[in-house]
């Protein structure tokens, strides 16, 4: 959808109605809630409940790692003491493309499976719910499943084990695929995907590296701050949204330095449920539409690209959004009720930054090329106005000037003060002159006869 040309009053009331149309209805859809578990040991927990469910058999779907580290123990002890038989598929990569997901649902029949337990990041969800809709759907490819509603058969049971807390996907009706063919991301929306039941035990995110704990707690964040500010938000959203914003810039930090902090941990893994509640219903935003074009372009972690677009997208947004990013910063603990709007929105907005560079999140994207901009930012807004309910619209010009912002540096600025800076640059023009000036005959002569002495000398040298 092309906005350039189009004034913005016009583009924001016309699109505004029809999205503000669109959240009435996602108001009264009936979107189930898993049950949830809570603390250090909820796996084992999970593991009893599942076990008396009297599955046949149950798929564990997970990363290589975590079933290196012995992260499925708790849960495959209680399975195996309940009697429950399972098979593990551990093959699981962050954004998990179309093809390996396909070997999990080879997997799943294979082992004559009946359920599925996800244990891991987001990618283990969102594969684990797309193999769920296509167990289900066998006549429809994959890619087919994309959309809205496509599966028509109900998808088989899944119960989940976040590893991280970020994604929220444990509570949500959405599962990402990664489609490289395409260098894009596809999203089956359903709400019968919904795991059953999730375990949020921090025990098993100890040991995160503090990288991972740093980004998915932004992708969490973003989560948290895309609904609030969103056109769709409820009341109920709300309180979630806050709540979520809240836990996260008291726990944060104490997790990204101090990972073995289980209270700490616990209250992110519940920021990232809550935050996940929150967009289920009330949506997302730019900085999603943004960050989905990094990951399918250039495989970008997804919550690392949600930290570095979220700074820009709420500067734009702020004209439209003072008093909400107020009331966020009030919640966060970033001022007080009686300061000004835009005085409290200038200390969100600065705080998110703060909290960024206190995580090491970095402000370039170090793959992101000139060239691929205009692409990116149509791709971009394409999602965004036909799909979320943002509350200031952007223009692909002004999209493309905010991706730009983060391209990596290209040239080194000289230290030192202007003056100095002007004297390097002269120096450097001048031996760029040099270099181009043509070397006379007789000089070459010289240059070359000393070249091949050099030569020789260095091969009578031994190698150190």
């Amino acid at each position: 959808m092309k906005l350039d040309f189009i004034p913005e009053s016009t583009v924001a009331a016309g699109l505004g109605a029809l999205m503000k149309g669109a959240g009435k209805i996602t108001r009264f859809l009936p979107i189930p809630q898993p049950t949830l578990l809570v603390g250090p040991g909820s796996s084992a927990r999970l593991g009893q409940a599942v076990a008396g469910f009297g599955h046949r058999k149950l798929l564990i779907v997970t990363d290589g790692i975590i079933h290196k580290l012995g992260l499925l123990k708790h849960l495959t002890d209680a399975l195996t003491a309940g009697g429950a038989a399972y098979a593990v598929f551990d093959e699981i990569t962050p954004d998990a493309p179309i093809p390996l997901i396909e070997r999990g649902i080879a997997a799943y029949r294979e082992h004559d499976c009946d359920a599925i337990v996800a244990v891991g990041g987001g990618s283990s969800i969102d594969a684990s719910k797309a193999m769920a809709v296509s167990i289900a759907n066998p006549r429809k490819p994959l890619r087919a499943l994309a959309g809205y509603f496509k599966g028509l058969n109900t998808p088989v049971p899944i119960y989940a084990v976040p590893t991280t807390a970020g994604t929220g996907s444990e509570v949500t009706v959405a599962a990402v695929m990664a489609d490289h063919e395409r260098q894009s991301k596809l999203v089956i929306v359903d709400t019968r995907i919904v795991p059953k039941m999730a375990a949020l035990d921090p025990a098993l995110m100890t040991g995160l590296p503090p990288a991972v704990t740093a980004a998915t707690g932004i992708d969490a964040l973003t989560h948290a701050v895309e609904s609030f500010i969103g056109q769709w938000a409820t009341p109920y959203t709300e309180n979630m949204s806050l709540s979520a914003v809240a836990m996260i810039f008291e726990n944060l930090r104490t997790c990204y330095r101090e990972g073995h902090r289980l209270e700490a941990r616990e209250k992110m893994a519940l920021a990232s449920t809550y935050a996940g509640i929150a967009f289920t219903r009330a949506n997302v935003g730019y900085v999603h539409a943004i960050a989905h074009q990094f990951g399918g372009r250039y495989h970008t972690p997804h919550g690392l690209a949600n930290a570095m677009v979220l700074p820009h997208v709420l500067r734009f947004s702020a004209p439209a959004i003072t008093g909400r990013l107020a009331t966020l910063a009030v919640r966060a603990g970033l001022g007080a009720d009686g300061e000004g709007e835009d005085v409290l929105a200038e200390k969100f907005m600065a705080g998110v930054e703060a909290l960024n560079r206190d995580l090491g999140i970095p402000v370039h994207l170090e793959a992101l090329r000139e060239q691929d901009i205009p692409a990116l930012a149509r791709a971009a807004c394409k999602e965004a106005h036909t799909g979320y309910p943002v509350p200031r619209y952007m223009t692909i010009s002004q999209c493309e000037a905010l991706i730009r912002k983060l391209l990596p540096p290209t040239v080194k600025p000289a230290a030192g003060k202007p003056a100095a800076r002007k004297a390097a640059a002269r120096k450097a023009a001048a031996r760029k002159v040099a270099a181009r000036k043509v070397v006379a005959p007789k000089d070459a002569a010289k240059a070359a006869t000393k070249a091949a002495t050099k030569t020789r000398s260095a091969a009578r040298t031994p190698p150190r």
